[in-house]
């Protein structure tokens, strides 16, 4: 059988090593170096980069770790009823990795009364 395609393809040799804009690739290679090399410099740049709220998604800054904790048990109590229902529809591997979602869910919660427990018991 004949094949129509060379083998190997032919290609470019200079089109693996040198990219369309070497100045642009440059900076990106020293910005991604200087990141993972140089981790104090790229830390100096974030901490003189105030931090901005997004006031879409926030949780008042206000509220006591016990209120807080609450409601992270309440929802995560209401992740796994809904995860457990869901899971009763289904049937196969489906139902298996629901399964799954549901009992990590639940040890979060677990996790959560615990520190819960733990707040109760130094008051």
């Amino acid at each position: 059988m004949f094949k129509v395609t060379p083998n190997p393809p032919d290609t470019d040799p200079t089109s693996l090593h040198q990219p369309p804009d070497s100045e642009n690739h440059d900076e990106l290679v020293k910005r991604a170096l200087d990141f993972y090399a140089n981790p104090a410099a790229h830390a100096a740049v974030i901490k003189a980069t105030p931090r901005q709220l997004d006031s879409m998604f926030i949780v008042n800054p206000q509220v006591d770790v016990e209120t807080l904790l609450g409601h992270a048990c309440e929802s995560l109590a209401s992740a796994n009823v809904m995860a457990m229902d869901l899971a009763d529809h289904l049937d196969g591997t489906s139902r298996n990795s629901l399964l799954g979602i549901a009992q990590v869910i639940m040890l979060g919660e677990l996790a959560v009364n615990r520190a819960l427990d733990r707040i109760d018991a130094s008051e």
